[in-house]
């Protein structure tokens, strides 16, 4: 998702300004089983502020869980592509928020039952952020839930092809992506991790829990995907070509390698998830 509240968030919107578009379309539907997991756990559903929503994918899936949700992020031009339904209310934010206006947007301290990030907590100044993550949420009870996703896996010859492209594209990542290549295991994370899924004994873990998002796609899709990316997008501004025509013709033989035009595409989804 595009960037969010505090700190590196004007360098974030920038990048994602430029493909709100194909951000839009081309990035994957987070599964209902992370929804699901993330709901079991909040014992309330009045109230959820996602933060650097972006294009909405996660501000849509949890409409239909909680009664409320505010959508935030300093790009308006993200925004502009989010669905809209009746219990969603977006907002643009300024890049750094008081805590009165915290309150006029989102709601009064202890007000909250589920914040939310969705691929965007790499951007943010955490110090801050999480001072406001715990100023506004319901105590006890309320929940903070943040998750990344990786590269995706389509199969192994398109999937070569990537790893060549991502190695290229290295350099034009932004420092902030390491926690992304970490799998938000290196997060801080001043929150009371709940328990892991599927975990007989229900003991405290640490870990990241991990989700798949599947999408089907077509070439043309899988290339909008990466085109949506902000290292494409820095790259591009630097006179560099991530995607040059011999890059695109290995993706197009490694797609046809298998003949089906459309395949499922699958992102890891690593979750961080705690309480107040």
């Amino acid at each position: 998702m595009a960037a969010g509240l505090i700190g590196k968030a004007k360098i974030a919107a920038g990048l994602f300004d430029r493909q709100a578009r194909e951000y839009a379309n081309a990035r994957p539907q987070y599964p209902s089983q992370l929804f699901s997991f993330i709901a079991r756990h909040t014992p309330h559903r009045r109230l959820a502020w996602d933060v650097g929503t972006g294009s909405g994918q996660a501000a849509l899936a949890l409409s239909e869980i909680y009664e409320r949700v505010i959508a935030t992020d300093v790009s308006e031009q993200q925004i502009s592509y989010a669905p809209r339904r009746p219990n969603i209310t977006y907002a643009v934010t300024p890049r750094a928020m008081s805590l009165e206006e915290l309150g006029s947007t989102v709601g009064e301290e202890g007000s909250v039952d589920l914040v939310t990030v969705a691929q965007a907590l790499h951007w943010f100044d955490l110090h801050t952020f999480y001072g406001h993550v715990k100023h506004v949420l319901r105590k006890p009870g309320g929940v903070f839930a943040a998750w990344c996703y990786r590269e995706p896996v389509v199969n192994p010859s398109v999937d070569r092809v990537f790893d060549d492209l991502y190695r290229t594209s290295a350099p034009f990542w932004d420092p902030a992506r390491q926690i992304v290549d970490d799998e938000y295991a290196t997060l801080p994370f001043p929150f009371r991790s709940v328990v892991q899924e599927g975990s007989e004994e229900e003991e405290l873990t640490t870990d990241p829990i991990k989700f798949w998002a599947k999408k089907e796609m077509g070439l043309d899709g899988y290339m909008t995907y990466l085109r949506s990316w902000s290292a494409y997008q820095t790259a591009k501004a630097a006179g560099v070509d991530l995607l040059d025509e011999q890059t695109v013709g290995r993706f197009k033989d490694a797609w046809a390698e298998i003949h089906e035009d459309v395949k499922t595409v699958s992102w890891p989804v690593f979750l961080r998830i705690g309480v107040v």
